[in-house]
């Protein structure tokens, strides 16, 4: 049985949220939350955050097991890019791009 859990439109770049991904993916829950607690980066917290959703969203189903979840999957979609702009010299202006990701937790029953 697999429980899954999203958060979208999340104010960060998906290359940096792919980076803490990659670490905990295939862990145990329990393993990944402990890991994400230690970890300096902001899309640590945010990761932690959707993967106690899901277990939420588990603890929601009376057949699954909540202590023998695991995370199946980890996807991190690029969402929507917000264009801004920096005036520079002589009335030029350059392109900032604050980027957004989809994050989807998918974690089944070991």
């Amino acid at each position: 049985m697999e429980v899954k859990a999203t958060a979208k439109y999340v104010r960060i770049s998906p290359t940096k949220v792919r980076k803490v991904a990659m670490a905990v993916k295939g862990k145990s829950v329990e393993e990944a939350l402990n890991l994400l607690g230690f970890m300096p980066q902001r899309s640590a917290g945010i990761l932690a955050k959707v993967i106690r959703s899901a277990v939420a969203n588990a603890d929601q189903e009376p057949e699954i097991d909540v202590d023998s979840l695991a995370i199946a999957t980890i996807a991190v979609n690029q969402g929507p890019t917000l264009k801004r702009f920096r005036a520079r010299a002589m009335g030029r202006a350059t392109r900032i791009l604050k980027r957004t990701s989809h994050v989807t937790v998918v974690l089944a029953e070991q």
